[in-house]
């Protein structure tokens, strides 16, 4: 579904990606790990038309998402639910008017249809009662949860997941690991998580892609993952940095 294709992007003449390629069929949640500022992120911009590469391909069911324009930009990005880093809620608007934005904008449902929706959407990510509150009235958790529900709301086939568990503590990052976990099975959505989280992302991805120096390092399945003794990857499960090789920047 996701074909990534010698993909290369530079910021003032620093090189983050450096010709990743990658494919994740229709269906599949992928993981991507490694260290930070190594260009997981902005391949999610990639992916979602928000960047265009220097060189490369993001294809999306054969189209090439950085040659869409107009109306199949659009149509593209009706078919996607990202959830940035820190949740991007709209700090002047209510929990539900948040997860109703999108609905808002892109149907012509009428209010009843759309209410019904988002207290239907509330309810699955456990928020319940928390409806008219304002993003700074809840906790961290909360707005995740909100957010999530909002990239839900209009049933994507594919889900961008940037960080979903940063600032939060381990218990309650974990639990928002479960609820993506469970949101797949419900809606079986293609995925891609940028994530930190090791090893838990590893119950609930089908596979696992390091990046490291712009690249796609290695890439299988968790199990792969666990009994591989690639340095970097003994690294990422948590031995010592000097056995991967030192440091690299």
């Amino acid at each position: 579904m996701i074909k990534i294709t010698d993909l290369h992007k530079s910021f003032d003449g620093n090189r983050v990606l450096r010709g990743i390629s990658l494919e994740i069929k229709k269906g599949e949640v992928i993981a991507l790990i490694g260290r930070s500022g190594g260009g997981k992120s902005v391949l999610l911009k990639h992916v979602s038309g928000l960047m265009k590469p220097d060189r490369g391909s993001v294809f999306i069911d054969g189209k090439d998402v950085a040659t869409l324009k107009g109306r199949g930009l659009m149509a593209l990005r009706d078919r996607l639910g990202f959830l940035f880093q820190g949740g991007a809620l709209f700090d002047s608007m209510t929990v539900y008017e948040n997860v109703a934005f999108p609905l808002e904008e892109k149907t012509n449902w009428d209010h009843e249809r759309i209410r019904e929706r988002v207290l239907l959407e509330l309810e699955r990510v456990g928020l319940s009662g928390a409806e008219e509150k304002y993003p700074s009235q809840i906790s961290g958790g909360m707005v995740k949860r909100a957010a999530l529900a909002r990239a839900l709301v209009m049933d994507p086939e594919i889900m961008l997941f940037d960080e979903p568990t940063t600032g939060l503590d381990p218990i309650i990052g974990h639990a928002i690991l479960n609820l993506i976990h469970s949101c797949h099975r419900r809606f079986s959505f293609t995925g891609i998580i940028v994530t930190h989280e090791i090893p838990k992302i590893f119950e609930i991805v089908d596979r696992v892609a390091l990046i490291h120096e712009g690249v796609v390092l290695i890439e299988g399945t968790p199990e792969e993952f666990i009994s591989s003794t690639e340095p970097m990857v003994k690294a990422f499960l948590g031995e010592p940095m000097e056995e991967a090789g030192g440091e690299s920047g």
